[in-house]
């Protein structure tokens, strides 16, 4: 059995505050949503699944190769939406700006080194965001979500620093699922 991984960054304790805040305020209104935990919540590169134990080594040394050119990446919370639709809702999210295109052309370096050790690389562009909820069914109406989208379709937070790359382990439990840290890339300092 593998073990179920996955490329991500840690957040800043002040954007984990700014995502509890925003949380606790759609909690209010009625969804058929399973949030996530704002301590869970982090910014996901590249999801690689189940891996076998014994390659956790070449992964290691495939990311080594693949961040060496970046440098620590300036983000800011943008926007509350959905996927794939706001009227057709399964993921509640909130959206990134900044330095977007760096952390795409990250994706890119990972999913380019990662494919030699036979990882598919993934069709659709990066999109950042955070996951902030998924839906257990249908919505009875859609005007929640519209009043969700209106009223946070543009957040102005402070700018942030990513500064380190982590690969993370995932056990998925009753009550959640459990992140471990496995491996760490500090960036280098952002210019």
């Amino acid at each position: 059995m593998g073990i179920r991984s996955f490329l991500a960054f840690e957040l800043p304790v002040e954007i984990r505050e700014q995502i509890r805040i925003i949380s606790e305020e759609l909690k209010k209104i009625a969804l058929p949503v399973r949030w996530v935990k704002p301590n869970n919540i982090h910014l996901t590169i590249l999801f690689l699944g189940s891996v076998d134990e014994d390659i956790i080594g070449d992964i290691e040394e495939k990311v080594n190769v693949a961040v060496r050119g970046f440098s620590a990446f300036r983000i800011r919370l943008n926007a509350v939406g959905a996927f794939p639709h706001w009227r057709r809702p399964r993921v509640i999210w909130i959206g990134l700006n900044g330095d977007i295109a760096g952390l795409s052309d990250l994706r890119n370096e990972l999913q380019e080194e990662l494919k030699l050790l036979g990882f598919k690389p993934e069709k659709r562009p990066f999109r950042a965001h955070l996951t902030l909820g998924r839906f257990k069914g249908p919505i009875d109406r859609d005007e929640n979500m519209k009043w969700i989208i209106d009223r946070y379709h543009d957040i102005t937070g402070d700018l942030f620093q990513l500064n380190e790359l982590i690969l993370y382990k995932s056990v998925l439990r009753p009550d959640g699922p459990v992140y471990t840290k496995m491996s760490t890339w500090p960036l280098r300092a952002a210019d």
